[in-house]
């Protein structure tokens, strides 16, 4: 089972920069692809961006495209999301989420995909 722990996140003005990591159990980590997802309270979980198992392939949601990035640390089982030129909307709780699709991240980031999640980073972009 893969296990997922999150670190990072705070609070920026906008246009400031933050980063969110994500460790995954060593020994599983290239066996699954990692999204990225961010909920505000009482909506639903959006996708943000994913990287597959290798790290060699992302994936990201159009409101971030061209400001965040992600990558992956393959010794250290840890893959972060780096967060640019961040705005008020950006606002809400990110998780990682592990997909065993590890070969290439899914056609669609579905919420529903995803399993083994992260406990969650608060993110707060003031303007």
């Amino acid at each position: 089972q893969l296990h997922l722990v999150q670190s990072g996140g705070g609070s920026v003005q906008s246009g400031g920069s933050l980063r969110l990591s994500c460790t995954a159990s060593a020994s599983l980590s290239e066996y699954y692809s990692i999204g990225w997802f961010r909920q505000v309270s009482g909506k639903e979980r959006e996708a943000v961006a994913c990287i597959n198992g290798n790290g060699q392939s992302t994936k990201y949601a159009d409101p971030v495209k061209g400001r965040f990035t992600v990558s992956k640390d393959n010794a250290r089982a840890t893959v972060h999301l780096q967060m640019n030129n961040l705005q008020p909307q950006d606002t809400g709780t990110y998780y990682c989420g592990g997909h065993p699709r590890h070969d290439d991240c899914p056609a669609q980031i579905l919420v529903g995909d995803f399993r083994f999640w992260g406990q969650g980073a608060q993110v707060t972009v003031s303007s």
